[in-house]
């Protein structure tokens, strides 16, 4: 099954499911489904970033500084960061992300999505998917930041990365 084809579950503004459709079909009519946002930490607690493939659905080549992704019909928001976290990582046995919180994303232009933010630290050599990651590293906080203003970075993800960094100065 193409990426396209899977089957999400369509939320309302409260989160409840209202309907399924296949992932294509949802992101061409501008459904909200959920998706997962994971910040990966080495054991010297640099952030895992990466770039993504040309080939991507959404966002094309843009930089991210979470893994994750949708949320799969009836797939609960923990599963589906396990689940993408140890895809895109591509390692196994990661441990169970840390749920956050979750917000609201929406772009103005349509697009909204439930996204549930995780935290989780990986301490396995690394095989990220070649048709997810076109590139990777594991870069400081500070880099990262400068790293801000010169790179193209998926407008979601820059969502998630402001609300955690409010989140992490109010505990």
């Amino acid at each position: 099954m193409s990426a396209a084809e899977e089957i999400l579950d369509i939320v309302d503004e409260h989160d409840r499911v209202i309907g399924q459709f296949p992932r294509g079909e949802a992101y061409a009519r501008k459904l909200r489904h959920r998706c997962v946002f994971v910040q990966v930490r080495n054991a010297e607690g640099r952030l895992f970033v990466h770039r993504r493939t040309p080939a991507k659905l959404v966002f094309p080549s843009l930089y991210d500084m979470f893994v994750g992704g949708v949320v799969g019909a009836g797939e609960t928001y923990d599963d589906a960061a396990l689940r993408e976290a140890e895809e895109e990582l591509g390692v196994t046995g990661l441990p169970r992300p840390e749920h956050l919180f979750k917000f609201l994303y929406d772009d103005g232009a349509g697009h909204t999505w439930w996204s549930a933010v995780y935290q989780v630290r990986c301490d396995l050599p690394v095989r990220p998917q070649a048709e997810e990651v076109a590139w990777y590293g594991f870069l400081s906080e500070g880099e990262v930041e400068r790293r801000l203003r010169e790179w193209e970075w998926v407008p979601d993800g820059l969502a998630a990365y402001e609300r955690l960094k409010a989140y992490r100065s109010a505990h």
